[in-house]
C-alpha cells in the first residue's frame, strides 16, 4: 500500500480542524442565541409560583416547557399552558402550606425576543393572565409556527390580522377567557373586525375562537372559512354571531369533522347545506334561535356521532326523526325545542348511543312497550351503550316499560315532570350502574320494596317525590347504596321514622316532607351525616322536642332546616345558634313555646326565619339585628308582645316582614319607611299598634302588600301613600324568589290575605298580589283620592273605620282592582257611575255607609247583589228592593220609546225584504 506523504496529512489536519472549529462555533452561536431569547422572554414574565424555576444554566433544552430539535439544539416548542386554570374541568389546583390554592398563572409582558427562535413550531401560552394587553403583533412574523394556542389568556383588543401570514399554521386557538355583561348585552375582551385575513391560513386544520366578538364580521364568516380546504374543527361558541346562517356558494368543507356555533344569536332555519358534508362527526348549534323543522337527513349522515341542538325553537316529529338510521350516533341532545309525537320502538337500533336528551319538549303518548335492536346491536340487552336518558318535562303518559330495567349500562335516568302512571317495574332494581334516578312530579303509585333497589349499589341521587308511592321494607333493611340526595316527599314512609336512614352517611339533601311519619325523631338521626346541607321534614306528624345537644357539632354544613307543619313541642333550643351555616330556618306551624332564643343571632348566614303559627311568647329579641343577610322574617300567629325593637332597622335587606296576629303594641315606628328599601310585604295585622300611620311608609318603593288591619290606628290616611311606586305599575314587578345561591331548591314564601270576604293563602302566586288593607282601625278623614293613582292595586280594604267624604270618579283608573271593601264607614254621596268600568272587580262591599241616589247598576256593577249595598238608607234602585222616585216614570217613557223603535224596525224590515226579493235574482 502506497504511503501518504506527511505534508498532505498535515494539510488535511489543518483543514479538518478549521472546518470543525467553524462548525462548532456556528452551532455554539445558535445555542447562545436561543438561550438569550428564552431568558429575555422570561424576564418579561411575572411568575409568582416559580413555574420557571428550572430556567437557569446553559442546558435550556431541559428547562420546563421547552422542547428542542435533536442534534441542533434549536427550540421547536414552548408549552407554558397553565396546568391549573381557574375555570376548568380539571381538579382543583394544589394548596400551599397555608391552605391557599395555587393557580400557577403567568402574567406580565410577552417579549418580542421569541422572533429569534427561528425554528419554533409549537407555542402554547393558554390559561395564563396577560390581562389588559393585546395579542402581540409580532406573532404574525413567526412563520414556522404550526401550533399556536393563546386561549383564555385575558388578552384584549382586536385579533391582529397579520396572523394571516402564518401559512404553515395548522392549529389556532385564541378563544377569550370570558364574556361579560355591559349595558348593551354580553361582550368580549377580544374582537374581530375583518375576517378576510383567515383565507391565507391554507394549512389550518383547527380553529377555536370561542367568546371572541364576531358581531362586526357579519355573514361573511362562512364564505371565508369555506376557503380553508383542510379545516377539520371549527369552534365559534358565544361569538355574538347573529342573523341567518348563510349558505356558501360552493360547499368546500370537504374535511370538516367538528362544527361548534353554539350560544350565538342565529335566527335561522337549520342550514341544510351541512347535510352535504359527509365528513361531519360533531355538530353543536345549541342555544341559538333556530326555528323550523329539524331536517330528517341529519339521521343519514354516515359519520355523525355528536348532535347538540339544545335550547332552540326547532320543530318536528320525534317518531320520524328517530326512525332514521343514525348509524354512529353517540350523543343526541334535542332538549328544550318544540318536538312532538311519541318515541318509536326503533330507537333500540341505536347501538352506539350513549347520551339521549329530549327533555322539555312536547312529547306525548306512552313509552314504547318494547324496543327493537338486540339483534342489530349483537347484544342481549337493548341500547347496550346508553348511559344517560333524559325525558323530563314532557307530556308522557302510561306506564314505565320493563325495558328500562334492561339498560345495563345506564347511569342517569330522568323521567320527572310528566304524567306517567302505574308502578315502577321491579327490573329497575337490576340497574347496577345507575347513579341518578329521577321520577319526581308524576302520577306514579304502588309499593316500593327492597327488590326495587337490590342491585343499585352505585345510586347516589334518588328523586321520587310528588308521587304516591308507599315504601314497604323490613325494619332491619340496609340499602345497597350510599345516597347524597334523597327526595321522597309525598311518599308514604311512616308511621315510624325510617331506621334504614342510619346507614346513609353521605347524605347532603334529605326531603321526607309529607311522608306520613308520626313518630318522634330518634336521637341517632342528628348524627346521620356531617355532610347534610338540606333537611326537610315538613308536613308530617312528628312528635317530641328538638334536641338540646350541640347539633352544630354533628351538622356543621346544614343550610336549610324545615320542620314546618308538624306537632313538635317544647322550646327552640339554644343550640340552634351552633348551626352557623344555616340560611333557612322554618319551624312554622308547630306547637313551640317559650321565647325566641337570643343565640339565633349566631346564624349569620340566615336568609329566612319562619317561626310563624306557634305559641311563642316574650319580646322580639333585639339581637336579631345581627342577622344582616336576613330577607324574610315570619313571626306571625304567636303570642309575642312589647314594642318593635329599634334594632330591627338594621335588617336593611328585608323583603318580607310578617308580624301579624301577635300582641305587639306601641306606635308603628317611622323608621320602617326608611330602613327597608327592598321590602315587598309588610304585615302587622291583628296586633295592638296605636297612634297615627307614619307618612314615611311612602318611602317603601318596593312594597306590594301593606296590611295593618285590626289594630288601634287613628288619624287620617297619609296622602303620601300615592308614592308607593311598586303599586302604581299596571304590570307589577315580581317578588324576588329566595333562592339559595348553591341550589335551585327554595323556600316557598306564603302569606294569608283577607280578600273577597275569604281568608286565602297565597304561595306561588304571591308575586301577583298588590294590596292595601287598613280595615278595622279608628282611621278618619276623607277618602284618600291619591290611592286611585296606584294603578296596580288589586285589593283595597278600608272597611270598619270612620272615613268620610265621597268616592272619587277617578276610582275607575284602578283597572286591576279585583276586591274593594269600603263598608262600615261614613262615606256619602252618589256611587260614581265610573265604577261600572272596573271590569276586574269581583268583590264589592259598600254596605253600612251613607251613600245616596240611584245605584249605577250597569257594566261590572250589575254583577253584584243586594248585600254589597245594604245599610245605606238613601240608596235606591237595583239590586235593592227600594225603587227610586222617578223610576216608574222613566220606565213608561222607556217603554214608549222602545215601542216606537220596534215599529220603525218592523216597517223597515218589510221594505228591505221587498227590495232583496226584487234584486237578488239579478245577482244569481
Amino acid at each position: 500500500m502506497e504511503r501518504i506523504p506527511v505534508f498532505i496529512l498535515v494539510i488535511l489536519y489543518f483543514i479538518s480542524t478549521e472546518v470543525a472549529c467553524n462548525g462548532y462555533t456556528h452551532i455554539n452561536n445558535n445555542v447562545q442565541s436561543e438561550r438569550r431569547a428564552l431568558i429575555d422572554f422570561k424576564s418579561g414574565l411575572t411568575d409568582p409560583n416559580n413555574r420557571l424555576s428550572s430556567w437557569k444554566g446553559n442546558n435550556y433544552c431541559y428547562w420546563h416547557g421547552i422542547g428542542c430539535e435533536n442534534g441542533t439544539g434549536f427550540v421547536v416548542s414552548i408549552n407554558l399552558r397553565n396546568p391549573y386554570p381557574i375555570e376548568n374541568d380539571i381538579p382543583y389546583p394544589p394548596e400551599n402550606e397555608y391552605g391557599n390554592q395555587i393557580y400557577m398563572n403567568l402574567s406580565g409582558v410577552i417579549s418580542p425576543s421569541l422572533i429569534k427562535l427561528k425554528y419554533l413550531k409549537y407555542l402554547d401560552l393558554s390559561f395564563n393572565s396577560f390581562k389588559a394587553i393585546p395579542i402581540p403583533q409580532f406573532f404574525g412574523s413567526m412563520k414556522n409556527l404550526i401550533y399556536l394556542n393563546l386561549s383564555h389568556c385575558g388578552f384584549i383588543g382586536e385579533i391582529p390580522s397579520n396572523l394571516g401570514n402564518l401559512s404553515n399554521l395548522q392549529y389556532l386557538d385564541f378563544s377569550s377567557k370570558y364574556t361579560y355583561h355591559n349595558d348593551f348585552g354580553y361582550s368580549s375582551d377580544l374582537f374581530i373586525k375583518n375576517i378576510e385575513w383567515m383565507t391565507s391560513l391554507v394549512s389550518l386544520k383547527h380553529l377555536s375562537a370561542n367568546n371572541v366578538n364576531f358581531s362586526m364580521v357579519g355573514s361573511q364568516w362562512i364564505e371565508v372559512l369555506n376557503k380553508l380546504p383542510m379545516l377539520i374543527e371549527l369552534h365559534l361558541d358565544d361569538c355574538s354571531l347573529f342573523g341567518s346562517i348563510p349558505s356558501p356558494s360552493f360547499v368546500n368543507f370537504t374535511s370538516l369533522s367538528v362544527i361548534v356555533i353554539s350560544s350565538n344569536e342565529f335566527n335561522s332555519t337549520f342550514p341544510e347545506w351541512l347535510l352535504n358534508v359527509s365528513s361531519l362527526v360533531s355538530i353543536d348549534m345549541s342555544l341559538n334561535i333556530l326555528h323550523g323543522r329539524i331536517p330528517l337527513g341529519l339521521g343519514e349522515l354516515p359519520n355523525l356521532q355528536h348532535l347538540d341542538l339544545y335550547g332552540n325553537y326547532l320543530e318536528g316529529s320525534i317518531s320520524q326523526l328517530l326512525r332514521k338510521s343514525w348509524k354512529k350516533i353517540e350523543f343526541l341532545n334535542l332538549c328544550e325545542n318544540d318536538l312532538h309525537g311519541s318515541i318509536p320502538s326503533s330507537i333500540g337500533n341505536f347501538c352506539n348511543l350513549q347520551y339521549l336528551d329530549l327533555n322539555n319538549n312536547n312529547l306525548n303518548g306512552s313509552l314504547p312497550e318494547i324496543i327493537y335492536g338486540t339483534e342489530t346491536c349483537n347484544s342481549k340487552s337493548p341500547l347496550p351503550n346508553l348511559r344517560a336518558l333524559y325525558l323530563f318535562g314532557n307530556q308522557l303518559m302510561g306506564k314505565l316499560s320493563n325495558w328500562l330495567g334492561e339498560l345495563k349500562n345506564l347511569e342517569q335516568l330522568d323521567l320527572s315532570h310528566n304524567q306517567l302512571q302505574g308502578s315502577i317495574p321491579n327490573l329497575i332494581g337490576n340497574l347496577s350502574n345507575l347513579h341518578s334516578l329521577n321520577l319526581r312530579n308524576n302520577q306514579l303509585s304502588g309499593t316500593l320494596t327492597e327488590q326495587h333497589f337490590w342491585k343499585l349499589s352505585n345510586l347516589e341521587y334518588l328523586y321520587i317525590d310528588s308521587n304516591s308511592f308507599r315504601l314497604d321494607v323490613s325494619s332491619n333493611w340496609t340499602p345497597p347504596f350510599q345516597l347524597r340526595y334523597l327526595f321522597m316527599g309525598s311518599c308514604h314512609i311512616g308511621p315510624t321514622f325510617p331506621a334504614w336512614l342510619q346507614s346513609q352517611k353521605d347524605l347532603q339533601y334529605l326531603d321526607l316532607s309529607n311522608a306520613s311519619i308520626s313518630s318522634s325523631i330518634p336521637n341517632w338521626f342528628w348524627n346521620i351525616s356531617s355532610n347534610l346541607e338540606y333537611l326537610i321534614l315538613s308536613h308530617n306528624q312528628l312528635q317530641g322536642k328538638l334536641p338540646n345537644s350541640n347539633i352544630g357539632e354533628f351538622l356543621p354544613n346544614l343550610y336549610f332546616l324545615s320542620f314546618s307543619g308538624n306537632g313538635i313541642t317544647g322550646t327552640i333550643p339554644d343550640s340552634i345558634g351552633h348551626l352557623t351555616s344555616l340560611g333557612v330556618i322554618d319551624f312554622s306551624s308547630n306547637t313551640l313555646t317559650g321565647s325566641i332564643p337570643s343565640t339565633i343571632n349566631n346564624c349569620f348566614s340566615l336568609n329566612v326565619l319562619d317561626l310563624g303559627n306557634n305559641n311563642l311568647s316574650g319580646m322580639i329579641p333585639k339581637s336579631l339585628d345581627q342577622l344582616q343577610q336576613l330577607k324574610s322574617l315570619h313571626l306571625n300567629h304567636n303570642k309575642l308582645s312589647g314594642e318593635l325593637p329599634s334594632s330591627l332597622r338594621n335588617l336593611t335587606g328585608l323583603d318580607i316582614l310578617d308580624l301579624s296576629y301577635n300582641n305587639l303594641s306601641g306606635q308603628i315606628p317611622a323608621w320602617i319607611g326608611t330602613a327597608f328599601p327592598n321590602l315587598v310585604i309588610l304585615n302587622l295585622r291583628s296586633n295592638m299598634f296605636s297612634g297615627r300611620l307614619p307618612s314615611l311608609l311612602s318611602n317603601l318603593s318596593s312594597l306590594h302588600v301593606l296590611d295593618l288591619a285590626q289594630n288601634n290606628l287613628m288619624g287620617e290616611i297619609p296622602v303620601t301613600l300615592v308614592e308607593l311606586k311598586a303599586m302604581d305599575q299596571d304590570h307589577n314587578m315580581s317578588i324576588s324568589s329566595l333562592y339559595d345561591n348553591r341550589s335551585s331548591y327554595r323556600y316557598e314564601e306564603r302569606l294569608i290575605v283577607i280578600t273577597k270576604g275569604l281568608t286565602l293563602e297565597y304561595t306561588r302566586t304571591l308575586s301577583l298580589v298588590v294590596s292595601i288593607d287598613l280595615s278595622d282601625n279608628n282611621l278618619s278623614g276623607e277618602f284618600p283620592e291619591g290611592i286611585t293613582k296606584l294603578f296596580g292595586l288589586m285589593l283595597l280594604n278600608l272597611s270598619m273605620n270612620h272615613i268620610i267624604g265621597r268616592i272619587p270618579e277617578s276610582i275607575s283608573k284602578l283597572r286591576q282592582l279585583s276586591s274593594l271593601d269600603l263598608s262600615s264607614n261614613k262615606l256619602f254621596g252618589s256611587i260614581p257611575s265610573s265604577m261600572s268600568l272596573l271590569s276586574s272587580l269581583g268583590y264589592l262591599n259598600l254596605s253600612n255607609n251613607n251613600f245616596s241616589d240611584k245605584i249605577p247598576f250597569i257594566g261590572q256593577m250589575s254583577t253584584f247583589t243586594e248585600s254589597a249595598f245594604v245599610g245605606n238608607p238613601n240608596l235606591c234602585g237595583a239590586p235593592l228592593v227600594k225603587k227610586c222616585q222617578d223610576e216608574g216614570k222613566d220606565k213608561s217613557v222607556e217603554d214608549k220609546i222602545n215601542s216606537g223603535f220596534v215599529d220603525q224596525w218592523f216597517y223597515l224590515s218589510i221594505g228591505l225584504g221587498f227590495a232583496v226579493g226584487i234584486l237578488v235574482p239579478y245577482f244569481v
